[in-house]
């Protein structure tokens, strides 16, 4: 009996644990200590067997710079998160350090470089009590997955470069229009030409929301919200991933994107964004390319059913593929919550195709991998 008693025990044992290896979008989503999960933005690198969490650690009950700086959870399995601490700390305040308390870091993305055997991290910066006015990134890089990271500089994009994709000629018209406001006719066309591209050589290009996309050849590439969140940008960097090489293109030009996300599939790159609407969800948007440098044509918002139009509430933050599954992604997004940002809800949703090989995303109250 006590024999029969035991092996009950341990089958209800694996049934909740069986049970519990499920993801839940939108629920409450705690650490291995029952702590709730604070990363936010970010992203996931595989390592060496490990998942790696980033993202910014935010305030509890209020809407607030970060907390510490950028937090990591590892996990084996993707379901059950291990809290490592902060992997990039803000400097003290008044300090006067670009990363000091006080600051913006949103959208932490690591990447690992074969060769240097170097994590690097890059991220959205803005400075303390400037709000949103400087638009920069920020690298860091570390000998450990789990950091310390060490901050190593920040700035605009690309200083004193044009785009590829913008001619001579462009620059040279759009220098002589830089009095033209939103209200004139003209603005909505010379800013899908480049307005505000040109208004920035000097002191380099805005970046705002952003993520890492490393390609099969192992180059890396940095995307962007740029130009008053108007236009993206694909930026090349450098081989040891911590600089920019000075090539980039413009996509998508004018039509206000954020929040972008890629992946490679069958060879094709996937952009999937949003729109620019502050905390508030709106619907998704999709683009394609045959080569990362485009040209990128637009598609239909990928969000299928219920609550599509607002992406189920929430907005991508990375494109996950998940090691040892051949063609499976998993689409991690945020549900803002501006009131208390540290209990934003994670939404993570796979990622289907069509009979076209077109992506697609529906919501799942609970599914597995």
């Amino acid at each position: 009996m006590k024999n029969i008693f035991f092996i009950l025990c341990l089958t209800m044992v694996s049934l909740c644990s069986a049970l519990a290896q499920e993801f839940k979008p939108g629920e409450v989503w705690k650490d291995t200590e029952g702590n709730i999960i604070n990363v936010h933005g970010g992203g996931i690198l595989y390592h060496d067997g490990t998942y790696y969490w980033y993202g910014t650690s935010m305030h509890f009950n209020s809407k607030a710079s970060p907390l510490k700086g950028v937090g990591v959870y590892t996990s084996k399995d993707l379901y059950e998160w291990e809290n490592k601490g902060i992997a990039l700390s803000v400097y003290p305040e008044g300090s006067g350090h670009k990363i000091e308390d006080g600051c913006l870091i949103e959208r932490p993305k690591v990447i690992y470089n074969e060769v240097t055997k170097k994590f690097v991290m890059w991220f959205h910066l803005e400075l303390k009590g400037k709000g949103y006015a400087a638009a920069e990134y920020g690298v860091a890089v570390s000998d450990s997955p789990v950091g310390p990271f060490k901050f190593l500089h920040a700035g605009r994009s690309c200083s004193g470069i044009k785009p590829m994709n913008m001619s001579v000629d462009d620059v040279e018209e759009l220098s002589s229009k830089q009095n033209i406001k939103r209200r004139d006719p003209e603005w909505r066309s010379v800013v899908d030409k480049g307005l505000y591209t040109v208004r920035d050589l000097g002191k380099g290009q805005m970046v705002r929301d952003m993520t890492i996309f490393v390609d099969k050849d192992k180059k890396a590439y940095h995307i962007f919200a740029s130009e008053e969140n108007q236009t993206l940008h694909i930026v090349e960097l450098s081989d040891d991933y911590c600089n920019y090489t000075g090539r980039y293109v413009r996509i998508l030009p004018g039509k206000g994107n954020e929040a972008p996300t890629i992946f490679r599939h069958k060879g094709k790159y996937w952009l999937i964004t949003s729109g620019c609407t502050g905390w508030a969800p709106n619907a998704a948007r999709m683009a394609v390319a045959d080569d990362i440098w485009g040209p990128w044509t637009e598609l239909e918002n990928p969000c299928i059913g219920e609550k599509a139009n607002k992406t189920f509430n929430s907005q991508g933050t990375f494109i996950l593929p998940v090691h040892g599954k051949k063609n499976v992604w998993i689409f991690m997004a945020d549900r803002w919550n501006p009131n208390n940002l540290g209990d934003s809800r994670h939404i993570w949703l796979p990622i289907s195709f069509d009979e076209n090989g077109v992506p697609e995303l529906k919501w799942y109250d609970s599914w597995k991998y």
